[in-house]
């Protein structure tokens, strides 16, 4: 991350800030910060054209080590979406529940089609630019309820980075001991109701692997606690293990169970 010295955070706090002010700490944190102090001085960025394979554009998520790609439209000469591990569940869930189609079929289809076929060509693509606040990049990723957001310049229309909520902690978590430390701070979890505590929803070992695809998508959770028959936690079989799939061309099967998929 670029190098922010402490005098510009207090010069953006003061070296004292009342107490009716410690609900904005964060927010005041935020708003003066861009998406730019957000991009690394060095980062890898995978870009997709639409017309490539469904199968070789997952491959390269695998061979890279990204979860996530922008998708570039050669004839709109624009990007148009972002490729996710969601898109391939959503992919192999058709397959499987069309008697029609056969998993074959997924090597040769290319991108473009399946934004068809899934309806993410009517979506627009959510983006943002590098002078705009993080504050307003966290609202874009809650409204619309995405987990990846796109820095792209507006001159030259091209991808600088991908804003995650981990990344943005992470930034957070670089300048917090500079900060004025809000009373939320010092409270739990649970005392600020982050986080699940009912109706969660677990897998055991011999669940499918159809099984937890249709988790994934029907509850829009990332990761499944894997439980025993005494429910204990045992394993998590998370969004980015259906990945696995793709890199040993093991999709063709999704009546196995997760154990066996481990």
């Amino acid at each position: 991350m670029k190098n922010i010295s402490k005098r510009k955070i207090l010069f953006c706090f003061g070296e004292g800030i009342r107490q009716e002010d410690e609900s904005q700490i964060l927010v005041k944190f935020f708003r003066y910060h861009t998406t730019y102090d957000l991009i690394p001085t060095s980062a890898k960025l995978v870009i997709f054209d639409t017309r490539l394979q469904v199968k070789k554009a997952f491959y390269a998520l695998v061979y890279n080590g990204v979860r996530a790609a922008p998708l570039w439209d050669a004839a709109r000469q624009e990007f148009v979406g972002m490729l996710t591990i969601t898109d391939f569940i959503r992919i192999l869930q058709s397959f499987y529940n069309s008697p029609n189609r056969k998993m074959e079929e997924l090597e040769e289809h290319r991108l473009e089609l399946w934004r068809t076929l899934l309806n993410d060509d009517v979506r627009k693509l959510i983006s943002i630019t590098p002078n705009e606040c993080l504050y307003e990049a966290i609202r874009s990723l809650i409204h619309h309820k995405i987990h990846r957001l796109p820095v792209i310049d507006p001159i030259t229309g091209n991808v600088l980075y991908i804003i995650t909520h981990k990344r943005i902690l992470k930034f957070l978590f670089l300048y917090i001991n500079e900060l004025p430390k809000p009373s939320i701070m010092l409270k739990s979890l649970r005392e600020l109701n982050i986080g699940t505590y009912n109706n969660i929803e677990t897998a055991r070992g011999d669940t499918l692997i159809i099984e937890a695809l249709n988790k994934f998508v029907e509850r829009r959770i990332s990761a499944l606690p894997i439980v025993d028959d005494e429910g204990k936690l045992i394993d998590i079989y998370a969004k980015f293990d259906v990945i696995n799939l793709a890199a040993e061309g093991t999709y063709h099967n999704l009546d196995v169970t997760l154990h066996q998929a481990k």
